[in-house]
């Protein structure tokens, strides 16, 4: 069961990046996707989730209307379209599934199953 990011860069301010998570042992269809990342000496922090059933997403403020999430079932993958980047966007962008049944996204307690190695994404002044 493994995830692979990809799409990751180096990227002005103001430009767009569009990462990929393409899973492989697994059906990302049952799980619900999150979009995680963590800068040098920072904490990690959730950035986007999507739902199990796809219908809802949600995002952290400081990327709203900037990122969009996107699951593809048929191509087993979820993607992240990242625009207006900033250079505090500047981290290791990892994808993370994990069961769950609720409704909406998950809890931010909520603890993912499965991670991918990360891509980097550095945004340049």
């Amino acid at each position: 069961l493994t995830l692979a990011e990809s799409g990751g860069g180096l990227v002005q301010t103001g430009g767009s990046l569009r990462l990929s998570c393409v899973a492989s042992g697994f059906p990302l269809q049952f799980y619900a996707l999150a979009w995680f990342r963590q800068a040098p000496g920072k904490e990690r922090e959730r950035v986007a989730c999507m739902s199990t059933d796809g219908a809802t997403s949600d995002y952290r403020d400081s990327v709203k209307g900037r990122f969009l999430i996107s699951r593809d079932n048929g191509k087993n993958s979820v993607t992240l379209q990242m625009n207006d980047l900033r250079p505090e966007d500047t981290a290791t962008y990892f994808c993370a599934v994990t069961h769950y049944e609720g409704p909406g996204c998950t809890p931010p307690s909520k603890v993912y199953d499965y991670w991918g190695h990360g891509t980097q994404v550095t945004v340049s002044l």
